[in-house]
């Protein structure tokens, strides 16, 4: 519960996770922060930018035959590169984890695109009282963080029906 938490001095610094302050998991915060990091392992992920794409791939997952074919170059199940038009969710599905939120220019800096290119976005979901902003920062409001599907949905790509088209 949380408050038999916040009285044992930690912190909810992120959705499903309280601290003790200056014990975060630093870990966890560069995947929150849409940092990089390598795959090593049966099963591992990862996430790498390069100057002009955002790559991501997933280690084959069985560890027996992960060890048969690593030797090969082949240990990867799955490499693609993250289409520009899912940058902006896969930025806030783990930015938006976090209480406190981040900084605006993180979304530039992680992604390569301009922020004007959410603008509208940041304004729906500020609007539902869903995300909180300054010209600093950006967070999940309370609200946000109890209906963070419904926050994160404001940053998927949008597409048409079937048979029709978006206006």
């Amino acid at each position: 519960n949380e408050v038999r938490l916040a009285a044992g001095g930690y912190e909810h610094y992120e959705t499903s996770a309280f601290a003790r302050p200056g014990h975060r998991a630093r870990h966890n915060l560069n995947y929150w922060t849409f940092g990089d990091y390598l795959g090593i392992g049966a099963g591992a992920h990862a996430k790498v930018s390069f100057q002009d794409r955002i790559g991501r791939q997933v280690r084959t997952r069985k560890p027996q035959p992960s060890l048969g074919v690593a030797p090969e170059g082949r240990a990867a199940e799955e490499t693609r590169t993250v289409a520009e038009s899912e940058l902006p969710f896969e930025f806030m599905l783990n930015a938006l984890r976090l209480v406190d939120g981040v900084p605006l220019r993180l979304f530039e800096e992680r992604t390569g695109l301009p922020l004007a290119s959410i603008e509208k976005a940041l304004n729906a979901a500020e609007a539902k009282g869903l995300l909180e902003r300054d010209w600093k920062r950006m967070r999940p409001s309370e609200r946000g963080r109890r209906f963070l599907n419904e926050l994160l949905a404001s940053f998927l790509e949008k597409k048409p029906a079937r048979g029709g088209m978006l206006k």
